[in-house]
């Protein structure tokens, strides 16, 4: 069965002859890819079936709106949030000739610095990057609210975090969009997550949190942060797309392979064989305590987002899409 058995193709507002064409602009972009890559032989058939009709159904809502229209993208480690932001951007740039911008929470990251601050006066848990309280969520807001700005001449600056060195870059490589935008495109892990209860507080869920929180000062202090300043950010969304990864194993197998192919990517920048631990690359036993960090907003999302995300697309264990969820018909 197609995963878009249930897609509302009717709900689009735009004509065929329309999504056509956009399947022959987006797939040309494609080409080269394709041909010299010779991989995912389905990426064709993902463009016709999903991003097409993903982009075509974002882009009557943005319509209707009449302005710019804030695209959240939601999905645990490694679920492919980068990936899915990337094809939307083209689709809706080179299919439906929209302005996008896109940029993840991850750039809005507290620099190294000021998470030690955090780390020293709040919570040791708090120099790892990450967990709300870790973002600079008031300059998250300047950057939408710039990018929803009607000044054509304006231009919106959009920092770069280096994950290899775990710090912002300097402003000289910071991300530059001028003007405003039809769709802006907010991806991040927590994107749209909401606080917990005390009672679901209460206990710790995993080793991090017995032997490192103990008290539930963390995450009380994490929690407080998702309640106050993130949902004012996280009200911007107008759309909430998620990626819903299988279980918590795929995030750890995934999160893995993310790290690896970072390492190799920044050995090969560097030029270097310097050892991980210089790039600050992480080990399998870093990473699953990394992750711990993020299981329980991870787990509760995953249990409770799908209810209310616009678009929930469904990931097997083969990091394929293998269902649609649609919440909203346009």
């Amino acid at each position: 069965m197609s995963v878009l058995a249930h897609w509302p193709r009717r709900s689009f507002g735009l004509s065929q002859q329309e999504l056509q064409q956009a399947v022959r602009a987006v797939e040309a972009e494609f080409a080269s890819t394709l041909e010299s890559l010779r991989v995912d032989i389905g990426l064709k058939e993902m463009i016709e079936e999903i991003y097409v009709p993903l982009g075509g159904w974002i882009t009557s809502i943005q319509r209707r709106k009449g302005g710019p229209l804030v695209v959240g993208i939601n999905g645990a480690q490694g679920a492919g949030k980068s990936t899915l932001s990337n094809l939307l951007e083209v689709t809706l740039g080179e299919g439906f000739g929209l302005r996008v911008v896109s940029f993840s929470i991850d750039d809005l990251y507290k620099t190294r610095a000021e998470r030690e601050i955090l780390s020293r006066d709040v919570h040791p848990l708090l120099l790892t990057r990450g967990v709300p309280g870790t973002h600079d969520v008031a300059l998250g807001m300047e950057i939408l609210a710039s990018l929803m700005s009607a000044e054509p001449d304006r231009v919106t600056k959009i920092p770069v975090f280096d994950k290899s060195i775990d710090d912002r870059c300097p402003t000289s490589v910071w991300q530059e969009w001028v003007g405003p935008a039809d769709v802006i495109l907010f991806e991040g892990w927590c994107v749209g997550a909401r606080e917990q209860s005390d009672a679901e507080l209460r206990h710790p869920i995993n080793a991090l949190e017995q032997e490192e929180d103990a008290d539930g000062s963390w995450r009380h202090y994490v929690n407080k942060q998702l309640g106050s300043v993130y949902a004012e950010l996280f009200a911007k969304v107008d759309l909430l797309l998620m990626l819903q990864v299988p279980s918590m194993q795929a995030v750890y197998e995934w999160r893995s392979q993310q790290e690896k192919k970072l390492a190799e990517r920044m050995r090969y920048i560097h030029d270097t064989q310097l050892p991980a631990d210089h790039l600050k690359i992480m080990n399998e036993s870093q990473i699953e305590r990394f992750i711990q960090h993020y299981e329980r907003l991870t787990c509760a999302m995953l249990s409770e987002m799908p209810a209310r995300a616009d678009v929930t697309l469904r990931l097997n264990q083969n990091h394929k899409i293998s269902d649609i969820l649609v919440n909203r018909n346009g």
